[in-house]
């Protein structure tokens, strides 16, 4: 009876150990001394404009009519435009796709090198270029309309997820994506990048370190994809399937039979 009673309090000591342990792992930012001791100005994050973007622009003054040349519209069949002769409907807007060298085609101007330009910057430069055909100068509105990122592997709802604002970082990704699982490896996120060249690079990310907030990695550029990948316990269970739960019951089974045992036999 004696050695049943060690055996419990050796699984149950394993047990609460390997918790303690494992809890370690699972808790982000554990350093946070760290960001709030950092000394240097950190510049606000801005997106730049990158090949096979699609951006959505428009040019407006006080004369709508002087401005529409420069407005890029979605064609109206014939037919459409005769059934809604009496609307007064805004016309749709085509958007424009950055083709591999940075460009796209804008009317009248004609080509125009936007990529690695931020927002702001392609706005100035489009207005910039309608100077000379406009009376007044114009206001000129950029969106990028497919910036989006992928976030897979442990995480509760994996999948692609456009962000509106054109800005995100790696937790706000996680958020969207229910978080990670418990069984997603914290010090080891995978982010897969490409950048305006067309050169890959995977970056490991350490989130249970608060550094990654002032790393050049903690903002997301368009189509990021953030993989989590699975710690051992989720391999192992990957290749047992359910046979786990199964053996956790039958292990307290045996031990309630065990007690049992000792019990009348003493």
């Amino acid at each position: 009876m004696k050695t049943l009673k060690k055996l419990l309090l050796f699984v149950v000591a394993s047990a609460l150990l390997a918790g303690c342990t494992s809890y370690k792992n699972v808790p982000y930012m554990q350093n946070p001394e760290v960001v709030n001791s950092y000394r240097e100005d950190l510049p606000l994050y801005d997106a730049k404009i990158m090949p096979k973007d699609l951006l959505s622009i428009t040019v407006n003054t006080s004369d709508p009519q002087a401005a529409a040349p420069f407005n890029l519209t979605v064609q109206t069949p014939l037919n459409a435009a005769l059934t809604n002769i009496n609307t007064t409907t805004q016309p749709t807007l085509q958007q424009y796709l950055v083709n591999n060298k940075g460009e796209i085609d804008f009317p009248v101007i004609g080509r125009l090198k936007v990529g690695g330009l931020t927002k702001n910057e392609a706005e100035d430069l489009i207005r910039e270029q309608l100077q000379p055909y406009l009376k007044e100068s114009p206001i000129v509105t950029v969106r990028m309309a497919n910036y989006k990122i992928s976030v897979l592997g442990e995480v509760n709802r994996p999948g692609t997820f456009t962000v509106g604002n054109e800005k995100v970082n790696i937790l706000e990704a996680l958020a969207m994506a229910g978080d990670m699982t418990v069984y997603g490896v914290r010090d080891n996120v995978k982010l897969i990048r490409e950048d305006a060249k067309g050169k890959r690079e995977i970056i490991n990310l350490n989130l249970n370190n608060a550094e990654l907030v002032v790393s050049p990695y903690y903002y997301l550029r368009q189509n990021d994809i953030i993989y989590v990948t699975p710690n051992k316990t989720k391999a192992k269970n990957s290749d047992i399937g359910s046979s786990t739960s199964m053996w956790i019951s039958a292990t307290s089974i045996l031990v309630s039979l065990a007690s049992l045992l000792a019990t009348i036999l003493k």
